[in-house]
């Protein structure tokens, strides 16, 4: 029986949905959403905050700063509670608004930016307003999740051998890819360890990670509007790009069998089946990542109304995504 003291310390690492039967492609999802903070972002707010406790970058009148779309300031915030730091996350409207309401629940402050900048869309403007506040007075502390190499160290240390280690025959890893830590942490260890395993990552249409035209996007999460400092492509072996439609289309298809993932889990599971269905060989064993879990997209991805005005009807699996309310 695990026992904690501090939320960090429980992350269940070694869960796998296989999703075969609903898809019909062999898939087996890693699920990284069973932990306090609700995501795979747990690992890396826990590696950059020791990282930066080590190197004498935090002090009891630190003030943590991060700019983020949500389940990143989550899990920071959650870590600040129970070191008693201070935190600032600094987020955009994209944002949901239960992320929102839970970060401020654990004690953070959040700044939401409404407007996008000319140039790097509402990242640039994250970023521009995080190195104000920076600027401002030397208690902030920015992690920058954007150029920390102990993002990627985090999924270089425990995601890359845990998968590893439950599959031996690994064909192929599919990674979402955001500010590309998880998939760079992973990308580096099996091109050392086990380098016949194919990498692809799955970005969002209109993310310009990859070099793509920049475009609007509604689900938080994946891709970028500035291209990720720590992205190393030549690791990368092939590149999926998904159409938000899709990832809406992949969560229903999941919650029709009970599984209710987040829109990052629905990208790079609908990136994943694309590139299964266009292969010769049916017996590929695969790995997808699932960041994350579907209960903070209850007012967006997995609501009616919200889906048609963005993607229109056809984005939709069924005629009704939400209950309707009991009558009065």
């Amino acid at each position: 029986m695990p026992v904690i003291s501090v939320p960090q310390d429980f992350n269940e690492d070694e869960l796998y949905v296989d999703v075969e039967a609903v898809f019909g492609h062999p898939l087996f999802l890693k699920c990284e959403g069973f932990n306090f903070a609700g995501s795979i972002k747990l690992k890396a707010a826990a590696e950059m905050v020791e990282a930066a406790e080590r190197d004498g970058l935090l002090t009891r009148d630190s003030v943590l700063v991060e700019s983020s779309s949500g389940n990143l300031g989550v899990a920071l915030s959650m870590i600040a509670a129970s070191k008693g730091y201070r935190f600032v996350c600094v987020t955009d409207s994209r944002c949901n608004l239960a992320t929102r309401l839970l970060m401020e629940a654990l004690g953070s402050e959040v700044h939401v930016i409404a407007k996008p900048a000319a140039e790097g869309g509402f990242l640039g403007a994250r970023i521009d307003h995080v190195r104000k506040l920076v600027a401002s007075s030397g208690r902030y502390v920015w992690l920058n999740q954007y150029t920390n190499p102990h993002n990627g160290m985090a999924h270089y240390r425990t995601t890359a051998p845990a998968i590893a280690r439950q599959f031996p025959g690994l064909d192929v890893l599919f990674v979402g890819a955001g500010t590309t830590g998880t998939l760079m942490g992973c990308a580096r260890y099996f091109r050392q360890w086990h380098p016949r395993v194919r990498i692809v990552a799955v970005d969002s249409v209109g993310s310009v990670t990859f070099g793509g035209a920049p475009g609007r996007r509604m689900i938080p999460g994946l891709g970028t509007s500035v291209r990720p400092p720590l992205l190393d492509a030549s690791l990368v072996d092939e590149v999926v790009h998904v159409k938000e439609a899709d990832t809406v289309r992949a969560c229903h298809r999941l919650a029709r069998r009970g599984f209710l993932f987040g829109g990052s889990t629905g990208t790079v599971v609908s990136g994943a089946i694309d590139w299964l269905s266009r292969q010769e060989d049916p017996s590929l064993t695969a790995v997808a990542i699932a960041p994350d879990l579907g209960e903070r997209y209850l007012e967006t991805i997995y609501q009616t109304n919200w889906v048609q005005e963005l993607y229109g009807e056809d984005a939709l699996d069924s005629p009704t995504l939400t209950a309707p309310s009991p009558a009065a």
